[in-house]
C-alpha cells in the first residue's frame, strides 16, 4: 500500500479531477445533441413535450431538432415530420424542423409531428403575417385547420452522468485523505485509546 504525503495526495486529486472532466467534456462535444422543453396551446389544444437537436446554429441561430417526444391534447406524439416534407394535408408547404432560442423561435416552415390517434402538426412562425405570430396546422384528414397559438420552447440543461461520477470519485478520494492524516496525528489525548480504524 502506498502512502502520501497530504500536499501529493492533493495534487493528485486535483489532477485526476482535471483529467476527468476534460474526458467529459469531451463525451459532451461527441454527443452532439441538446434536450428542449418546448409547449404550445390555444383554446381546447394543449402540445407539450421534449425535442432533441444539434448542438451549433446555424446563421440564423437555428438548431435542428432530430427528435420529438410529447403529446397533443393527450394523443402520445409518434414521430417528427421529416425535414423537407410537409405534414399529410399542407401540400406543398415543408417543414425544416429549426428551433432557436430566441424569438421567433420557429421560422415560416415549422416543424411537424404525427400523433397515434393518425393526425398531424405544424406549429410555424407566420412572419408573412402583419401582425406576425405563432400559428398550428392541424391535419385530422380529410380535415384542416390552421390557428393562433402561444409557442415556447426551453434549452433545459442535465448533468451528464461522468460529472455526477467526478464528483463522487473527488469526494471518496477526499475523504480517504481526510481519515488517513487524521490516523497519522493519532489521538490528540495519548491517555486515550484509538477508537477510529483507517
Amino acid at each position: 500500500m502506498f502512502a502520501f504525503s497530504p500536499l501529493v495526495l492533493r495534487r493528485l486529486i486535483w489532477l485526476t479531477l482535471m483529467s476527468v472532466a476534460a474526458g467529459s467534456a469531451t463525451v459532451e462535444q461527441a454527443s452532439a445533441s441538446l434536450i428542449w422543453d418546448w409547449n404550445y396551446s390555444r383554446a381546447g389544444v394543449v402540445a407539450s413535450g421534449t425535442f432533441t437537436t444539434n448542438d451549433t446554429p446555424d446563421g440564423g441561430g437555428f438548431y435542428l431538432i432530430t427528435d420529438i417526444t410529447g403529446t397533443r391534447n393527450g394523443e402520445t406524439i409518434t414521430g417528427l415530420q421529416p425535414t423537407g416534407t410537409p405534414i399529410p394535408g399542407n401540400e406543398p408547404f415543408a417543414v425544416d424542423n429549426l428551433v432557436s432560442r430566441n424569438g421567433p423561435q420557429l421560422t415560416h416552415n415549422g416543424f411537424g409531428y404525427a400523433t397515434t390517434g393518425g393526425n398531424f402538426a405544424n406549429p410555424f412562425f407566420a412572419d408573412f403575417l402583419s401582425p406576425a405570430r405563432y400559428l398550428e396546422f392541424f391535419s385530422a384528414p380529410p380535415f384542416t385547420s390552421e390557428l393562433p397559438i402561444s409557442f415556447s420552447a426551453t434549452l433545459t440543461t442535465v448533468p451528464e452522468p461522468e460529472t455526477y461520477a467526478l464528483l463522487l470519485v473527488g469526494l471518496a478520494m477526499l475523504s480517504r485523505s481526510r481519515c488517513r492524516k487524521r490516523c497519522a496525528q493519532g489521538p490528540t489525548d495519548r491517555t486515550q485509546p484509538r477508537t477510529w480504524s483507517c
